[in-house]
């Protein structure tokens, strides 16, 4: 049994979250992806899965890692961490803590956050694993429980080193997380100042200074690596983020106009549209020898894809039920699929599972079920 479900829809559907819409838009950076923040789908990129020194985005990694250790109870905010005179020396961008003082996690926090203080990422990575180096050992299993698969650390700041490195990709991964697993800090990524002894640094993001409702995530920057930035943004409109990380831009300038022209891009050219809903699209699956001759069946949850808004399209969705289904089934078997395509080219399958148990027939009468099934194959 097939049934054939017809979408026209003033939109273009998304392909999958591993394609993206080639050509659509250009950029100067050398990496760079965009990812619809709910669909998980990609929008555009360039070299994404290219390895490149991630600077001072780097810091994201270490944050998290932090933010995993207060949920598990492991840490608090209140907590005071030594500042070491291997942090206290550490150049480059500074929160400027003082040597032999102890600071709390949360100002360590945004030390790094907004103020990108490589000295504040020792402290923490000392106070949590009693040394960078093994701090670093456990950012690469972090990074790997997150499915950066294609990232190592070997520092807790992003400190120039031809093994510390990262993708487009991988980057973006790890933002979707940061924002996902720890609502409660990442509002930390919006402020735009922070104060530490009696120094006041402003946030380095220069999306801040648009409107374009921008609330993260952290800007990064060495000789190496160039200029880069992993940005978020929301459309106060329809309530949708989109995540953009790019690198290897030449100048400060044109990492602010690159940012800002593929997050307005994202955010205005694009809308995330259900196609399969939970409640509508529901199935009867034909039974062989169960107390009820179908199956209540539907999918698990709703399917919502990134579309064009631009763009004239029909979309097509088709039901296929497991063929020759025998009782018992189980409420939550997968009993079948649905297709989502385009003309005839297939985007993305979803299962389709049982909503209710049915019991097997008893002895006799699935006896005789079965000679009938048996009889009207023959015909």
């Amino acid at each position: 049994m097939n049934f054939i479900f017809v979408f026209t829809l003033a939109l273009a559907l998304v392909f999958l979250p591993s394609l993206s819409f080639a050509g659509s838009i250009e950029t100067s950076a050398k990496q760079a992806i965009i990812l619809d923040f709910e669909t998980g789908q990609v929008l555009f990129k360039k070299n994404a899965d290219e390895r490149m020194p991630t600077s001072s985005m780097s810091k994201v990694i270490t944050a998290y890692a932090v933010m995993a250790e207060i949920k598990a109870d492991n840490l608090s905010l209140e907590d005071e961490l030594h500042v070491s005179e291997k942090a206290w020396k550490k150049q480059g961008s500074k929160m400027f803590v003082k040597v032999d003082t102890k600071v709390t996690v949360k100002d360590l926090l945004k030390g790094v956050v907004i103020q990108s203080g490589n000295d504040a990422t020792i402290v923490l990575a000392e106070g949590i694993a009693g040394s960078e180096e093994k701090f670093a050992d456990h950012l690469n299993k972090v990074a790997l429980k997150l499915g950066m698969t294609n990232s190592h650390f070997t520092n807790a700041s992003g400190w120039p080193d031809p093994e510390h490195y990262s993708t487009a990709r991988d980057l973006a991964t790890l933002a979707q997380h940061a924002i996902k697993d720890f609502p409660e800090f990442y509002p930390y990524y919006a402020e735009r100042e922070f104060t530490y002894n009696n120094i006041t640094q402003k946030n380095r993001n220069p999306l801040f200074k648009v409107d374009i409702g921008a609330d993260g995530i952290k800007t990064g920057y060495t000789e190496a690596a160039g200029y880069g930035i992993m940005a978020s943004a929301v459309n106060p409109k329809d309530g949708r983020r989109v995540i953009v990380v790019i690198n290897g831009v030449k100048t400060s300038k044109a990492r602010s106009e690159e940012a800002k022209k593929l997050v307005s891009w994202a955010l205005n050219g694009f809308k995330n549209k259900k196609i399969i809903d939970i409640k509508t699209n529901t199935y009867n699956v034909p039974l062989l020898y169960g107390k009820s001759e179908y199956v209540p069946a539907g999918v698990k949850e709703d399917l919502v894809l990134t579309v064009e808004k631009l763009a004239d399209s029909e979309f097509s969705s088709r039901f296929t039920p497991t063929q020759n289904l025998t009782a018992p089934v189980t409420q939550g078997d997968v009993i079948g699929r649905v297709e989502i395509l385009k003309g005839d080219k297939l985007f993305k399958r979803v299962e389709v599972i049982a909503q209710a148990s049915v019991e097997e027939l008893g002895a006799f009468k699935k006896l005789i079920a079965k000679a009938k099934h048996s009889f009207a194959n023959r015909k």
